[in-house]
């Protein structure tokens, strides 16, 4: 028997789970069907700094905001800028305002999931199939891979880059930037890892040199969480054997010949094997015409590359905002989508192509001397 569920979030990550999680304090019942079969089947790795105009908006929507402080890095707000021979060009130190303050991924998300009551998220639902239902406007079919469907009035895709619910009301998909990334952690750094997490610092990294970058950034466990761009054709990884992981770290070296020691260290000294990453984004403007009963938001609805720090945050801010317009518009979903949408267009728009200007800058011919300015522009601001 199809079971129908109100309102139905696809995809269980900071967006779906915000989403649900304000509306769940606002009394509105809403389902997350999460492909991972429990929580804890993956790490959440990775640091994000929430931004004061819109993630830390959406944990306080949420209720969340006291305990939001207990979990914030501190120190993780300092940043530092350097060439490719370890020299310091510029420095932030954290100051404790808690502008953007640094979360571990994992920690937020557990942080949302324990907001929601039980049975709200459906782990091991892995939708494969979306759709509308023969002559009701505005209602929905969703197929699971075990042959298990739903039905519901508000369709909510929150389920990423390769979206099944965005075909739905677009046929846009995701474009390789031009960026390839190279991952790589240190774990107990201090320890075993010095030199390392001296360069790094108790923030994040850039070290930059024309098309080639170190970037990451220190986790609240005490390891770096380290990343190697390179601006190549799509095509560059699939030239390195990451199976092998002595001749894949030989290969990525060779593009950090003659950098500081520490720096080729994160990439040479990596405890595991490296991941490759391609870099994918959304055209700039991404939006579509409203289709009742069906919306998107963060990745699914504006992926965008990662060097604006906009992406989780937009993410968390989208689902408060859909709450906001859910809870505005009872019992009219398709005015509430309306209201929605009609901010989302413009606040993504302006997001992505921020986000694609930081892209040109971080890995521009004379980087990192771009970053550079545009940071000392902003602390004395001027345009």
């Amino acid at each position: 028997m199809t079971e129908h569920l109100p309102i139905a979030i696809v995809g269980g990550g900071l967006g779906g789970l915000t989403a649900a999680a304000v509306l769940h304090r606002r009394g509105i019942r809403a389902t997350v069907l999460e492909r991972e079969p429990h929580r804890h089947t993956r790490t959440q790795g990775g640091m994000l700094d929430i931004h004061d105009d819109t993630g830390q908006l959406a944990i306080e929507a949420a209720g969340l905001r006291e305990r939001f402080r207990t979990l914030v890095h501190a120190g993780g707000e300092a940043m530092r800028i350097m060439d490719r021979h370890g020299t310091v060009l510029y420095a932030d130190t954290d100051d404790g305002r808690l502008v953007r303050p640094e979360i571990d991924r994992g920690d937020l998300r557990g942080l949302l999931l324990d907001a929601l009551p039980e049975g709200a998220v459906r782990w091991g639902s892995d939708v494969r199939a979306v759709g509308p239902v023969g002559e009701r406007p505005g209602h929905h079919l969703i197929t699971l891979a075990d042959g298990t469907t739903y039905t519901t009035r508000l369709l909510i895709g929150a389920d990423g880059a390769w979206s099944r619910v965005r075909p739905l009301l677009s046929d846009a998909r995701p474009r390789y930037s031009g960026i390839s990334f190279v991952e790589a952690d240190l774990h107990d750094a201090d320890v075993r890892h010095p030199a390392e997490a001296e360069a790094m610092g108790p923030g994040m990294l850039f070290a930059l040199d024309g098309g080639t970058g170190i970037l990451g950034h220190r986790e609240s466990d005490g390891s770096l969480h380290c990343y190697l761009g390179h601006r190549a054709d799509e095509r560059w990884l699939d030239g390195i054997d990451f199976t092998d992981a002595a001749s894949a770290r030989a290969e990525v070296l060779k593009l950090l010949d003659g950098w500081a020691a520490p720096l080729r260290g994160m990439i040479a000294g990596a405890d595991g094997p490296l991941v490759p990453r391609r870099i994918h984004a959304l055209p700039v403007g991404h939006r579509w015409d409203p289709v009742p009963g069906v919306t998107l938001l963060g990745d699914a609805a504006h992926l965008m590359s990662p060097f604006a720090g906009a992406g989780a945050n937009l993410a968390l801010y989208d689902a408060s905002r859909l709450a906001d317009a859910i809870t505005d518009h009872p019992g009219d979903a398709d005015a509430a989508l309306s209201a929605y949408e009609t901010e989302l267009f413009g606040r993504s728009e302006e997001a992505a192509a921020e986000s694609a200007r930081s892209l040109e800058i971080i890995f521009a011919p004379d980087a990192p001397h771009g970053l550079v300015e545009m940071f000392a522009r902003f602390h004395a601001g001027t345009p």
